[in-house]
């Protein structure tokens, strides 16, 4: 899932705002090399899978071209239109109504929607199959009700490609409804005002100037959830949809081919880049400034009693379908099983996955600290670019980033264990590829960009000045960083530590691909187990991610809350949207 603290933050800087200026191009010591370095490692699963395009095609590719391919495009596309509807929907609709509406409950709801975040898409995939399959709760009560037996009704199922749409844009929908909020929130107060001057009825103004004037980060959530929904394997494989992540798994380790799993990586990484691309012009085109120099606040609507009651259930109805339900199913089953299920099999589970995704986000914030730093210290055009670089992992999807890692490590394990034969008789193993050092840099590649964002964040609000004085003062960057920086950046890298470890624990498909053998998460546990049909048993590992998964959700709407209170707005007896 995308960094849910950093969203909020990625608005269209103001008209104002300068690029900064380049000194030079090439860096110019220690610093600048080492993050260009850095920059290019974190770039090498991405250049093994952009390489692969060059390769001749394989038996396997030909095949997979004449036969699967199309359909995995097709249902790829289809899935990304579904999703992207729903969302778009939902969270624009949500925003408008917690930010220009007042109806009973509209604060909490302002954070209340955030809660499907805290759910992986595949989590919440396992507990709606439980609830609606034939020995579900909802079949079992209607069976109990009417006295109906199987064949004697419909009842429609999920798993399918609708369904398994309707779970992910339960899941990402927050995307675009913090986006569009924080755009709405934003919005010139003057231009809504002329609105309505003119007569236009609240449902007018929504769509005929708030809903153009947030284009821009309604465009931008939707990139972000159209990539999560290309990237996703845990729901469509388990709903059966057979998508490019679910293929490049059958490929790898059904077929043996991994030129034609790299190949048809190339082309998922092609969709992911358009979409970038595309949120990049999207924000280059449609930029807006306020309509005046001083800051009016908004006036809310205030409809009728039966309207009200309408935005309430249409706020409530996202937060229970995508995360009341699924959570409360899961903490059912977790209930049902009692305490002895919480043994030392489940012990080591927890070891495994809280101690790899602690010594991840360590790493990641160390990294992040190092790039930002020098990129702040040193303005040279290639230091900017490579953290630029380093921090594109993000946007591609785990089963990708998976396959461009194992590849060139498993190539270096076998020429040095080729090596080692020839020279000493003795054989290496498999130092790199076979153990968790893959896993590590896999996650690194993938979630650096969240505590990069995080620490770039921070130091902006360092005064420059400061860097200043220490120079002045004898200070070597080291000695600058330790003193100056870190105490200042305490609270920003708890905060990305936090973001990152959620993070690390939620990954499955770079999880299932490079874990060492024998070497079980609670994310791993819970999809063998709802592979195998085994959903009561997956619930404890599943709530257990769920649970984690909160902080920085709770952390999120904290800070939103903040932002509510210091805006708050004047309210105007209105008309009925």
């Amino acid at each position: 899932m995308h960094n849910a603290a950093s969203v909020v933050s990625a608005q269209q800087p103001p008209i104002t705002a300068r690029k900064p200026a380049f000194r030079h191009i090439l860096p110019r010591n220690l610093w600048g090399w080492s993050s260009v370095l850095l920059a290019l490692l974190l770039a090498m699963p991405v250049l093994v899978i952009a390489g692969h395009v060059l390769l001749g095609e394989s038996t396997v590719w030909q095949h997979l071209l004449a036969t699967v391919l199309p359909g995995y495009l097709r249902n790829s596309l289809w899935l990304a239109l579904l999703v992207g509807s729903a969302t778009v929907l939902i969270g624009t609709v949500c925003a408008w109504l917690t930010v220009m509406v007042e109806f009973p409950g509209r604060r909490q709801f302002s954070w209340l929607l955030l809660l499907p975040l805290a759910l992986p898409a595949y989590i919440t995939a396992y507990a709606y199959a439980g609830m609606l399959d034939f020995a579900g709760p909802l079949q079992s009560a209607l069976r109990s009700w009417t006295g109906w037996q199987a064949g004697d009704y419909f009842f429609p199922g999920i798993r399918n490609l609708p369904g398994a749409a309707l779970v992910l844009a339960l899941v990402l929908y927050p995307y675009v409804y913090l986006l569009a909020r924080a755009a709405f929130a934003q919005q010139s107060a003057n231009a809504l005002n002329v609105a309505r001057s003119l007569g236009l009825r609240p449902l007018a103004v929504f769509w005929r100037v708030g809903v153009p004037l947030a284009r821009p980060a309604i465009i931008a959530g939707l990139a972000l959830v159209l990539m999560e929904t290309l990237a996703d394997y845990g729901t469509v494989k388990y709903f059966g949809v057979q998508t490019f992540t679910t293929g490049i798994f059958r490929t790898w380790f059904g077929m043996g081919d991994r030129v034609a799993a790299a190949q048809l990586a190339s082309v998922l990484l092609l969709l992911i880049l358009s979409l970038i691309v595309l949120e990049r012009w999207s924000r280059g085109r449609r930029r807006f400034a306020s309509g005046g120099s001083r800051y009016q606040q908004i006036a809310r609507y205030r409809p009728s009693s039966g309207l009200r009651w309408l935005a309430v259930l249409a706020c409530a109805l996202p937060v229970m379908l995508g995360f009341v339900l699924p959570a409360g199913q899961l903490a059912w089953w977790t209930l049902s099983q009692g305490l002895g299920q919480f043994d030392r099999d489940f012990a080591g589970l927890l070891w495994n996955s809280f101690s790899l995704a602690g010594m991840t986000a360590v790493l990641a914030v160390a990294l992040a600290v190092l790039l930002a730093f020098a990129a702040r210290m040193h303005r040279a055009l290639v230091v900017q670019a490579a953290t630029r670089i380093a921090g594109m992992g993000y946007a591609i999807p785990g089963t990708v980033i998976a396959v461009g890692v194992i590849i060139p490590l498993a190539l270096l394990d076998n020429q040095l264990d080729s090596l080692l034969r020839a020279r000493f008789g003795v054989s290496s193993g498999l130092l790199l590829s076979g153990t968790l050092v893959a896993l590590v840099f896999a996650y690194l590649v993938r979630f650096l960009s969240v505590s990069l964002q995080s620490v770039e964040s921070g130091l902006a609000k360092i005064s420059p000045a400061m860097d200043v004085s220490a120079a002045g003062l004898g200070c070597r960057p080291w000695q600058m960083l330790r003193r100056v920086h870190l105490p200042l950046l305490r609270g920003t890298m708890v905060t990305a530590l936090l973001l990152v470890f959620v993070d690390v624990l939620k990954e499955l498909p770079a999880t299932l691909i490079l874990r060492p053998f024998n070497f079980n998460t609670l994310a791993v546990r819970a999809y063998e187990l709802a592979d195998d049909e085994m959903l009561i048993a997956a619930a404890p590992s599943a709530l257990c991610i769920a649970l984690v998964g909160l902080l920085p959700v709770l952390l999120l709407s904290r800070s939103l809350e903040r932002r509510t209170v210091s805006t708050a707005a004047p309210q105007v007896p209105g008309t009925a949207a």
